[in-house]
């Protein structure tokens, strides 16, 4: 199980880049793991603000759909369209292509409540 050590994690499976301000956040690949097969991502908050915890969409998967939730409270500033088509990209490289949305943090202190890969790998049982 992949689970980089540059990157911070949340309970619900996230996991966040942090650039600055700004933050990238996808799905885990212990979670598209779980998933099986992605067939669609739907995002339809690009441009708002929601706060940390707010659904931002969902991951459809052949067996299930699961809620996407906010790592961090912020705007969403972007949507990796390229998720439209190809939907697989989420199980194919989770912490690359498949990234899911950029996010402009409005409380970095709120980083400190995210895990590191260490304590990830403890709450997934690795």
């Amino acid at each position: 199980m992949n689970i980089p050590q540059d990157l911070k994690y949340t309970e619900d499976h996230e996991w966040i880049k942090v650039d600055g301000d700004e933050a990238t956040v996808g799905i885990t690949d212990f979670a598209q793991g779980e998933l099986g097969d992605i067939v669609f991502v739907e995002i339809e908050t690009e441009g708002e603000d929601l706060s940390k915890e707010e659904v931002f969409g969902t991951v459809e998967a052949v067996k299930t759909v699961s809620d996407l939730f906010m790592p961090l409270s912020g705007t969403i500033i972007a949507f990796n369209e390229a998720l439209e088509a190809s939907p697989e990209t989420v199980n194919q490289d989770a912490y690359g292509e498949g990234w899911m949305i950029k996010i402009k943090m409005s409380d970095t202190s709120e980083l400190d409540s995210l895990m590191s890969a260490e304590q990830y790998k403890e709450h997934v049982g690795a």
